[in-house]
């Protein structure tokens, strides 16, 4: 007989769960698998609804349990559905991962940052954030228990060519830590993993299609600035980091801004 998982009898909610189209698996669908793998009802949530039905097939196939909804983080409604969804289903939430974050499209250094992109990325990766983790506190405070893990950036302590994203991503830092010391009392738990150079779908194809390089290109750029093996982590990597800040192993961390970099950020420090 296999033991049990290690978030046998939780149920997760994965924002942004399904898979940018690329050669790699993206995060949120690592995380998602990986939490139905070891034992999670997983709610998979995506903007695109046929990108979170694709990777809840994956889970069912595999024999885990999920469910999906559309949703757009950035409408409070869209918050409180997510929440509810949860609720109705399985009566409680025991972990949230928010895994939604954009760049790009008018982004840039402080001189050509657009107000148009600040607002967007801003809505999007900070406040869509602080509203989803606003719609499941209070049942979880309820509870007296729960774990949220948020999708941070190496780039919240470094850069200069983003300045919308290096901001948005330095308010999730500073609302991890928040959240984690105002729910502590309650035996909630709030942590962030901050990846570095990745290879996963956004990362790759994304930025090669804007800066109009191959792909192969860029991967070899990015693979050189890691220190560790001259290699960039992998999804997987961000699903195992997510995984032990959601699990029991971690009940006595909270306000942690876990860097998954290679060591890139040991060498901007």
């Amino acid at each position: 007989m296999s033991a049990p998982g290690r978030l046998a009898g939780k149920t997760a909610i994965v924002v942004g769960a399904g898979q940018t189209p690329g050669e790699t698996p993206g995060n949120g669908r690592a995380i998602a698998e990986r939490f139905a793998r070891e034992g999670a009802k997983v709610l998979c949530v995506d903007r695109l609804i046929e990108r979170a039905e694709d990777t809840a097939s994956l889970i069912r196939d595999a024999g885990g349990e999920a469910l999906t909804l559309e949703a757009n983080i950035a409408k409070s409604e869209d918050c409180t559905r997510i929440a509810q969804t949860a609720l109705d289903a399985w009566g409680r939430i025991d972990i949230l991962v928010n895994n939604v974050g954009i760049g790009g499209n008018g982004d840039g250094p402080s001189h050509t940052l657009t107000e148009a992109a600040f607002d967007r990325i801003m809505t999007v990766n900070l406040k869509g954030m602080w509203m989803t983790i606003a719609a499941v506190l209070p049942a979880m405070r309820d509870q007296r228990s729960g774990a949220i893990v948020n999708i941070s950036s190496l780039a919240s302590i470094a850069g200069g060519f983003q300045a919308a994203y290096e901001m948005s991503k330095a308010g999730v830092n500073r609302l991890t830590t928040s959240t984690a010391m105002a729910n502590a009392g309650r035996n909630i738990r709030c942590n962030a993993i901050a990846p570095g150079y990745m290879d996963t779908p956004m990362a790759i194809e994304g930025i090669a299609r804007a800066r109009n390089i191959p792909v192969e290109d860029l991967r070899a750029e990015r693979n050189a600035r890691v220190p560790l093996s001259k290699q960039m982590g992998t999804a997987e990597d961000t699903a195992n980091a997510a995984l032990f800040l959601a699990s029991d192993e971690a009940r006595f961390i909270t306000g942690e801004i876990l860097r998954l970099d290679g060591g890139a950020g040991a060498r901007i420090g």
